[in-house]
């Protein structure tokens, strides 16, 4: 499948109404499971239904390829039959009076593939999802998870150019939710297909995606890897929503700013003289370090003394809730702490764990480089 361009893309519904999506320009390339994160509202199934042709287009437009599908000003619109995209939609919506069999095979009949071509692909296809040994029943029949996986494999055995997932997942169990994000990861390792997937949920998004575009009232607020939206969020909105439990915000300059915050303000005064128009600074949880011992302190953090208000397990690991004068710190450790709630800490971060924002919340790239550079010096 050709890359897919989203350029100046905007959706409204009504001249005195706010823009659903506002000017998203955003590629997907071929291969790619592209994953559209951010909270109710934010214009990430708009968007899925722009693509997918459900959607006109309010402005800007969209190319597959060379050939743009949706264009406003030139008059163009490509209806979604013939954009060669498979849509998956949070509800399953199979036929409850055909077989599993007949629900996978439906788009095929439709395209009146030959039955030995279609028999061949179907059987391929259930195989590879699990659900040939459930042929002959009923989507009443099945679980969530099972009508999940047939809902996917009508999808895939017309063998779509892109895949569209509007938060799929959603309906199911925490325990399904893992089996089938597991099941999509391979899907795509497998067959190779182009996926977008909406979703809210940061962890479907950090662990099934190649790219993620993270959006926020219509608007592109970030896309990267995984690992980029994570370790340098590119900005306070980003820092925040992806994380959990979620960043340590220290404020600068506000009535009413915390013991912790000023700290924080007179460790880059010191470190970083020349740095100006910060507005925050965000500390990941498990960047975050305890001591009982001032001398246990590693020269050169960022540091402080609080006290454990919450020790919190969470299975695998544990959450410390920590408390200063004015001002409340949570980390993370995979090492049971062997100490009481009410006990007298330091904690500790290194330079390069401080993620800078200026005033308007956005990344400072500049403190970076300063930081990393300042190891524990």
């Amino acid at each position: 499948m050709p890359t897919i361009n989203l350029r100046g893309a905007q959706k409204n519904y009504g001249v005195n109404s706010a823009n659903a999506v506002s000017n998203l320009d955003l590629e997907i390339r071929d291969g790619e499971f592209m994953c559209l994160l951010g909270p109710s509202g934010c214009g990430k199934t708009t968007t899925l239904r722009m693509i997918a042709g459900l959607e006109n287009l309010s402005g800007g437009e969209i190319r597959i390829g060379e050939c743009v599908v949706d264009c406003v000003a030139g008059g163009v619109f490509v209806p979604p039959e013939k954009r060669e995209m498979g849509l998956v939609f949070q509800s399953y919506a199979l036929w409850p009076h055909l077989t599993i069999e007949r629900n996978t095979d439906f788009g095929l009949r439709l395209r009146k593939l030959p039955k030995a071509e279609r028999e061949e692909r179907v059987e391929r296809i259930m195989q590879a999802l699990d659900i040939a040994k459930y042929r002959d029943r009923y989507p009443s029949q099945l679980s969530g998870g099972q009508q999940q996986r047939v809902a996917l494999a009508r999808m895939l055995a017309i063998n779509p150019g892109v895949l569209l997932l509007d938060e799929p997942l959603s309906n199911l169990d925490a325990r399904l939710r893992l089996e089938m994000r597991a099941e999509l990861k391979r899907l795509h390792k497998e067959f190779k297909t182009t996926i977008v997937f909406v979703t809210h949920d940061q962890w479907e998004a950090m662990t099934l995606a190649t790219t993620i575009a993270v959006m926020n009232e219509g608007t592109l607020q970030q896309m990267g890897t995984p690992n980029d939206i994570y370790d340098r969020p590119a900005n306070r909105f980003v820092a925040e929503f992806v994380g959990s439990p979620p960043i340590n915000i220290l404020t600068f300059g506000q009535t009413g700013t915390s013991d912790v915050a000023d700290k924080a303000d007179a460790y880059l005064a010191a470190r970083c003289p020349h740095l100006a128009g910060v507005g925050s600074v965000g500390i990941r949880p498990e960047a975050i370090g305890y001591a009982t011992r001032i001398e246990d302190v590693p020269k050169g953090s960022f540091s402080g003394e609080t006290t454990v208000t919450g020790v919190l397990p969470t299975g695998g690991n544990w959450i410390l809730e920590l408390r200063s004068e004015s001002h409340t710190l949570f980390l993370t450790t995979h090492v049971l702490p062997r100490i009481e709630q009410g006990a007298r800490v330091f904690f500790f971060a290194p330079p390069e764990a401080l993620h800078v924002f200026d005033t308007d919340g956005r990344r400072i790239a500049e403190a970076d480089a300063r930081l990393s550079g300042l190891a524990y010096n």
